[in-house]
């Protein structure tokens, strides 16, 4: 019965440390969103180029 004497078991360091994962997480995605667009958006404009040339 010792077990339901010590009460609730303090876990709001784990919480906070699971929300910083999560939000990192987030954040590199993000990032990595970010790059590949900005790749996309310069091989277009190096696929106009070559269009503009071609013609």
């Amino acid at each position: 019965m010792l077990l339901f004497d010590q009460g609730p078991i303090e876990t709001t360091n784990y919480m906070i440390l699971g929300y910083a994962v999560i939000f990192g997480v987030m954040l590199i995605y993000l990032v990595s969103l970010y790059l590949r667009r900005r790749r996309l958006k310069q091989d277009l404009q190096v696929f106009e180029e070559i269009d503009k040339k071609g013609q």
